[in-house]
């Protein structure tokens, strides 16, 4: 794909973004045929995002960590996208409706970062990736993709140039010592005006979310892309998505650390 269509495509994301609508198909010569020109778009449409007012990076998000998800999508590893300060809030607040397309929530455990890690020293292990790891903050990802249909027929190349479908990006107040929590057993409890309708835990994501830390920092290093002190990365949904509907309260526990409320009008 040469660079007039990346950046066609990028834009028409844009747009469909701003306008909160959904796209039935990119043009034929904008599709992105493989993952790299799906990150190529997305990288344009990062630069976009950030001509908006004030609008910053301020971490990754993860999608794809556990296999079911890659076998619907047909993938074998995660996808990551941005998260922005535009489009972030923290437990509390109040989403409104008009500002979405079709959206869904996940409940994700995130890490925030203590250090610019030097990539040259990449790939790291399991441990090397704890020491960069300031604390652990509970959160909420709206998932939100720029294109009609079903997930599995939108398809992988689609989500990750769509900034891996993430919209919007909700964070708890509490910041807790990774030491403090057992990250491979942490049950999290979903409710949907005061109904439960999902118990997940932090074992579907990889196993456990610093494997999915893990991932991305190695990724990125490959990239040659740079994690940066205090980065924020949300590393995957703890339980299946759930769908949005105007006026619904949320209310997802995570165990012991925080509960994290937010509704939808």
């Amino acid at each position: 794909m040469d660079k007039q269509n990346i950046i066609k495509a990028a834009n028409l994301l844009l747009e469909s973004r701003l306008n909160k609508t959904l796209i039935k198909s990119l043009p034929n010569k904008c599709i992105p045929s493989n993952i790299n020109e799906a990150y190529l778009i997305q990288n344009e449409l990062k630069k976009l995002y950030l001509n908006l007012n004030n609008n910053q990076i301020i971490g990754k998000k993860i999608g794809c960590t556990n296999l079911e998800a890659q076998k619907q999508l047909n993938i074998e590893t995660p996808f990551y996208g941005n998260l922005f300060s535009n489009f972030s809030n923290d437990n509390g607040c109040i989403l409104k409706s008009k500002d979405f397309a079709n959206p869904y929530f996940e409940p994700e455990f995130s890490f925030r970062i203590n250090q610019d890690i030097d990539i040259s020293k990449a790939p790291f292990n399991l441990e090397q990736i704890k020491e960069f790891i300031k604390s652990t903050i509970v959160s909420i990802e709206i998932v939100d993709f720029r294109f009609e249909g079903e997930i599995n027929k939108i398809g992988i190349f689609n989500i990750i140039a769509s900034n891996g479908g993430s919209e919007y990006w909700i964070k708890g107040k509490k910041e807790t010592d990774i030491k403090d929590i057992n990250l491979e057993n942490h049950k999290v409890e979903v409710n949907v005006n005061d109904k439960i309708i999902h118990n997940g835990n932090s074992s579907n994501v990889l196993g456990n979310p610093i494997k999915s830390l893990l991932w991305i920092i190695n990724h990125l290093s490959e990239k040659n892309e740079a994690i940066l002190n205090n980065y924020l990365i949300s590393t995957g949904t703890c339980t299946p998505a759930v769908k949005l509907n105007k006026n619904d309260k949320i209310s997802v526990n995570f165990e012991n650390i925080e509960i994290i409320k937010f509704e939808y009008i």
